[in-house]
């Protein structure tokens, strides 16, 4: 049955009209148009008040819309709309389904019911302007974490190491099983092309420890620093120093520990290897860190070496908090500091995976001093690196398939989260899997 509801046009408007002459009355005006729409505020639900909708004029019906959708969770079913009108309408009313109501400025009403439009009658009654009104609201939790598998299995099921790098628009993955080596390579993620076995690279190359600065790949051992643009063919490059392990590519830099009379970090610069003057002091690891690059709330480019192992094979609880500064111009300088020295330390962990992602650095995976295997839970740092809690595991948490491992790679592209195989006690794993947070991307 449909059902009408008849209220007094009491409601306030902005009244846009022209006088003739002293004391004349003026000619009703023809216009019917909005000049404004809003929900008004309610303390219950903060996203209503701050909703900003647009409205476009058509030459048939017109459309009132919010461009940003409300808070999620936001109740559409009991709210006061406001209109604001170019010239005073002789008439007003929203026709929605089973119910038509002339407005008041106060009613409470149901906008989940759809379609809803708003029509005027100009003052003159010479003209009708249909608007409709579309109020969305974000149907997904902004703070969940959404997780979907794109590949169980790149490669049978062996007991290899891999490493995942980016090269131009692919991700490249490389194997070892510890004879020989495999480069597979993927644009999305889901489908994989076999390249074949790479050339140019030494016995007993350590694949975790190949990075890349997006466009060429990079592996050093001892006093050769291997290159690569395609995973397949390597170039072998002497150096000036043994390099111990290749870091990370930072601050628009290849970097790599190296041995000079104890360990130094050096930077790749025009085909050489320059000392950077940053001299660890204390245990740095050699393998099965975790490293992110990000920029600090200062703006500062920053990096992190976290966990692995040290020289003489003791697992670390270290986080090597790397700073590029301005200052003293003109040149700048690079700093190293060891959070774990004035701040509480953490489980030693190895076979770790860091990423900087929703301005806050989240740790995936890896395994304890006692090879104690970290499931689906994730670690999060909300204040670059001094602290590490537990993320809240209704939101963010791996799916109930995803087996505790370590040695995957997670890699952040497009504002997704990919993770990328990775190897327990028993087995070696090439399953993708893509996250993303719901929120990433809205305004």
């Amino acid at each position: 049955m449909r059902k009408y509801f008849y209220i007094f046009l009491a409601f306030s408007l902005v009244i846009l009209t022209g006088c003739e002459g002293g004391g004349e009355a003026s000619t009703p005006s023809s216009v019917a148009k909005l000049s404004n729409f809003y929900f008004a505020a309610n303390d219950s639900f903060p996203g209503l008040g701050k909703a900003v909708f647009t409205i476009e004029e058509r030459l048939d019906t017109g459309l009132i819309w919010n461009k940003d959708s409300m808070l999620f969770g936001t109740r559409l079913d009991s709210v006061v709309p406001r209109f604001v009108f170019a010239a005073t309408p002789s008439a007003a009313w929203l026709k929605m389904p089973d119910t038509l109501c002339v407005l008041s400025g106060y009613d409470t009403l149901d906008f989940t019911k759809r379609p809803v439009y708003l029509n005027i009658r100009s003052a003159d009654r010479s003209t009708l302007k249909t608007y409709e009104i579309r109020a969305t609201v974000h149907q997904a939790d902004p703070d969940l974490y959404t997780w979907t598998i794109l590949t169980p299995q790149i490669y049978p099921i062996d007991d290899s190491e891999q490493k995942v790098v980016e090269a131009g628009d692919s991700f490249v993955l490389i194997k070892s099983n510890g004879f020989s080596l495999d480069v597979f390579a993927s644009e999305d993620g889901k489908e994989w092309m076999y390249l074949g076995e790479p050339s140019g690279l030494p016995a007993g190359t350590n694949v975790r420890q190949i990075i890349s600065d997006s466009t060429t790949l990079f592996y050093g051992q001892g006093n050769i620093l291997y290159s690569s643009q395609d995973a397949v063919t390597w170039t072998a490059q002497p150096v000036a120093y043994p390099i111990v392990t290749t870091l990370l590519f930072w601050n628009d830099l290849i970097w790599v520990l190296v041995d000079n009379n104890g360990y130094e970090l050096a930077y790749l610069q025009n085909g050489e290897l320059v000392l950077s003057g940053m001299r660890p002091e204390g245990q740095f690891p050699v393998s099965d860190f975790g490293s992110v690059v990000f920029h600090s709330a200062s703006l500062r480019e920053r990096a992190m070496i976290i966990g692995g192992y040290a020289d003489n094979g003791a697992p670390l609880n270290t986080r090597w908090n790397l700073e590029y500064s301005t200052h003293p111009q003109p040149n700048g300088r690079y700093r190293i500091e060891e959070f774990s020295i004035d701040r509480p330390s953490f489980t030693r962990l190895t076979g770790i995976s860091v990423i900087w992602y929703d301005d806050r650095l989240m740790m995936f995976g890896g395994v304890d001093d006692k090879m104690n295997y970290f499931g689906r839970e994730i670690l999060i740092s909300t204040d670059e690196g001094l602290n590490w809690v537990k993320a809240d595991s209704t939101k963010n948490q791996l799916p109930e398939v995803y087996r505790a491992r370590q040695k995957q790679t997670a890699i952040v592209r497009d504002d997704n989260i990919y993770l990328f195989g990775g190897q327990d006690a028993n087995m070696s794993y090439s399953d993708v899997y893509r996250g993303r947070l719901n929120s990433i991307g809205w305004k």
